[in-house]
């Protein structure tokens, strides 16, 4: 594979100019593998997000996104708009202008060790997926679940991204040490629409035999139904038979949402919408004429219609939560023999394939020698 501007003080006239500006730029990369992508890799200086529970309604007080962008392509994530501060557009250079922080490991392990530094829960895959296709090449989150697992901080992963299976060893060793949630998104068993919607990430199917791959190594794993999108994916055929394919995957729970479509999100959406299904465009004004949130009235209909479909498939027991993350509390957990060894398919020590990832003398502390 060839990669273009390999030297570090080339600058690629190509790059759209808010990276060129930016000092942290390192290189901008293209690749015949990646066709129509482009990554911006840059160092970043920070690699924790503090979400400040005065100004958030999230459930989590910290966050990792070693990517901005997303090739999932998915036209209703709220996240598209996060792009414009970097001079791109919320539109086509959300999906195909990545910035990748090539040094995210480095600076999480300095963070973490910090004295300050409390151990609260780390939330991956909150603004865009953290295994997304950039992560085949560049592999950030290895490091990234090895930083935080050695440090004892508890964190949580949601993708869409089968990749996930590649570190489901080193997740598990993770939760050996720490607690660690994993959440796989999966909003339509409807392949045509999903490719039209939502055209890089990977299908159904292949997100279910995730699901099965991490429940079967004994992780208590949830999928998000979200968003529900009006009209087309919530009527009860639909639904039932997605329920059904993640219950049959072995998933504890299911949450689901509405769509809602926040600026930069909704004007995208809104121009899929109109070249895929011009129909459905007045209902969609009428709903989303004053807010980014479906209606009241509606959020009631589907809950209404989602509760008995949820009991039918075993899957709407309500989750103990943690008062102090507001995050699910695992009740199972990866599989270890009483002599420490990963049930993983292949003999591993429980914390080998963490110490490897880490500087020689963070993993001597995480893997000690037998003398």
């Amino acid at each position: 594979m060839r990669w273009t501007g390999q030297e570090l003080d080339v600058v690629d006239h190509d790059a759209l100019p808010g990276m060129r500006a930016r000092s942290s730029l390192v290189r901008t990369v293209t690749t015949p593998e990646f066709a129509g992508i482009t990554f911006h890799e840059v160092l970043a200086k920070s690699a924790l997000n503090h979400v400040p529970g005065s100004s958030s309604a999230l459930p989590f007080g910290w966050t990792i996104n070693p990517y901005r962008g997303c090739s999932h392509a998915c036209s209703f994530c709220f996240a598209r708009n996060t792009h414009t501060y970097l001079d791109f557009d919320a539109g086509r250079d959300f999906d195909s202008q990545i910035v990748v922080k090539v040094n995210v490991v480095e600076v999480l392990q300095k963070e973490l060790a910090r004295p300050s530094w409390q151990h609260p829960h780390v939330a991956l895959g909150t603004n865009t997926d953290p295994y997304q296709r950039a992560e085949g090449r560049y592999r950030l989150m290895p490091g990234i679940i090895a930083a935080l697992a050695a440090s004892g901080t508890p964190f949580s992963v949601l993708t869409k991204g089968t990749l996930l299976r590649r570190d489901l060893p080193l997740l598990a060793e993770a939760a050996a040490r720490v607690p660690v949630q994993l959440a796989m998104t999966i909003d339509t068993v409807d392949a045509d629409l999903r490719s039209s919607v939502e055209s890089g990430a990977p299908t159904a199917e292949a997100r279910l035999a995730t699901v099965r791959a991490a429940a079967d190594l004994g992780f208590d794993v949830s999928v998000l139904v979200m968003p529900v999108l009006p009209y087309l994916t919530d009527s009860i055929a639909h639904l039932d038979e997605l329920l059904g394919m993640i219950a049959e995957a072995g998933a504890t729970q299911v949450a689901y949402s509405a769509l809602h479509l926040r600026p930069g999100a909704r004007e995208w959406y809104f121009a899929w919408l109109g070249d895929a299904h011009p129909e459905l465009l007045p209902r969609y004004r009428e709903m989303y004429g004053r807010s980014a949130y479906a209606p009241k009235e509606y959020r009631t209909w589907l809950a209404a219609r989602m509760r008995p479909l949820l009991r039918k498939h075993g899957l709407e027991r309500e989750p103990r939560m943690d008062p102090s993350t507001g995050t699910p509390i695992p009740s199972g957990g990866p599989r270890f023999d009483r002599d420490g060894v990963l049930r993983t398919g292949h003999e591993m020590p429980a914390s080998a394939l963490i110490a490897a990832e880490l500087p020689p003398a963070v993993a001597a502390a995480v893997q000690p020698t037998l003398f």
